[in-house]
């Protein structure tokens, strides 16, 4: 959500940043709002104080003069109402600003690779998609799924479910135990205001699964990432300073309609509506963002390095970015069988977009009451990390080989193969 008063005092910047998201929308209507917002305000406050002088006299002549005038605050008051839900409609509508430092582009092609780390295995043979060497070892099924439930979910059997659960308890101890964060099991639902607050509504209400209730006037929703659940854990809230930064972990299932997908990665498990991610939030001081957001890319990525999977860090560009977002960093994970690096995990600064949408606050050093700042990054997907461990560590008999570090989590199996 935007400062009405940032945008009025600095119109000229903001109307630049803004149009560097791509957004295909008028901003002079946001001013033309805000002048007849402000106009209205002033001339009930001129009524309201009118009518008190008014009262202070005690003159009985002016009763009929005080009713007319109450009438017209009250006319006024609805007026005005109607013009400032318009323009928080738009302002709630507008995606977060860039950073100076953010590639401007309409999509991907514009984003800028930071680096490549890790080494990318030359196979002796023509290696194979994970979907094909999941059926091949009887361990994923898509047919059933589609029967049993529909389009873009799957079974997981066995070992590779086995897997799965490993991949899923190695990352939150690695983010537990070694980076700092604390774990939560949160709820997978999220009600109307969690969803608005970190951006999710009104603008990406058909990508959401909404749960139906006998309250119709209570709405609630599958949650899309645990981002959404553990950052409105301080919404409505005055967070105490000495309580920053605030660092929580969980793995969850997520759910998402990816409505606008239509034909892309229809095979296999890259894209499905059902999946299971860890997700990272910080919450901290709004002057530490971008410091937090290398923290927290630094975390994501050292899953990578101990899984040795080859990976690269992109800045993505202004058109490429999430709606909340400020900054974000992709990090893309290599995949054998399509020869390029697909997206595993997206880091994002959101500074005090998100919690200016929540109401969430501190105190800070000069004690002046002030927005936090929220971060989230998947700390990975965990589906999209099975997958490259499929197709990195495939062998040509079509097992595949376990990393060293998943073994523990994995009774010390060191290899999945066909029963």
């Amino acid at each position: 959500m935007h400062n009405i008063k940032d945008i009025r005092n600095n119109f000229d910047v903001f109307k630049s940043k803004i149009k560097s998201r791509n957004v295909n929308f008028k901003l002079d209507i946001i001013i033309d709002l805000d002048l007849k917002n402000r106009k209205l305000i002033k001339e009930k406050e001129s009524l309201e104080n009118k009518k008190k002088e008014i009262s202070k006299s005690r003159d009985k002549t002016l009763f009929v003069k005080s009713k007319e005038m109450s009438k017209k605050i009250d006319k006024i008051a609805k007026d005005q109402l109607i013009v400032k839900k318009e323009l928080d409609e738009i302002l709630s509508s507008l995606p977060n600003l860039p950073l100076d430092d953010v590639p401007l582009g309409i999509d991907e092609k514009s984003n800028k690779e930071i680096k490549k780390y890790g080494e990318i295995k030359k196979f002796d043979f023509n290696p194979k998609s994970h979907y094909e060497i999941g059926e091949n070892l009887k361990m994923l099924d898509f047919d059933l799924a589609s029967i049993t439930t529909g389009s873009r979910f799957v079974f997981v059997y066995d070992k590779l479910a086995l897997l799965e659960r490993a991949i899923s308890n190695f990352m939150i101890d690695t983010h537990t135990q070694l980076n700092g964060y604390k774990e939560i099991s949160p709820p997978l639902m999220a009600n109307l205001g969690s969803m608005y607050g970190t951006g999710q509504l009104p603008k990406f209400e058909n990508d959401q699964f909404e749960i139906k209730i006998e309250n119709k006037n209570e709405r609630k929703f599958l949650i899309p990432t645990a981002e959404v659940i553990l950052t409105n854990m301080v919404k409505d809230t005055m967070v105490n300073l000495k309580n920053l930064p605030i660092r929580v972990v969980a793995s969850t299932p997520c759910f998402r309609k990816e409505a606008g997908s239509y034909g892309k990665d229809t095979k296999g498990m890259i894209r499905q509506h059902q999946f299971y991610k860890v997700e990272l939030v910080s919450i901290v001081e709004n002057s530490k963002c971008l410091d937090e957001l290398e923290r927290m890319t630094k975390s994501a990525s050292m899953i990578l390095d101990k899984l040795k999977l080859p990976y690269r860090k992109v800045l993505l560009s202004t058109g490429d970015m999430g709606f909340s977002a400020e900054k974000t960093y992709d990090i893309e994970v290599w995949l054998p069988s399509e020869k390029k690096y697909r997206e595993i995990s997206s880091c994002s600064s959101c500074g005090t977009f998100q919690a200016r949408r929540m109401k969430a606050r501190y105190k800070n050093k000069e004690n002046e009451t002030v927005f936090l700042g929220t971060l989230n990054g998947s700390g990975l997907a965990v589906g999209r990390t099975l997958i490259s461990i499929m197709e990195n560590y495939q062998t040509k008999d079509g097992s595949i080989i376990i990393p060293e570090v998943l073994r523990p989590y994995m009774n010390n199996l060191d290899k999945i193969q066909k029963n």
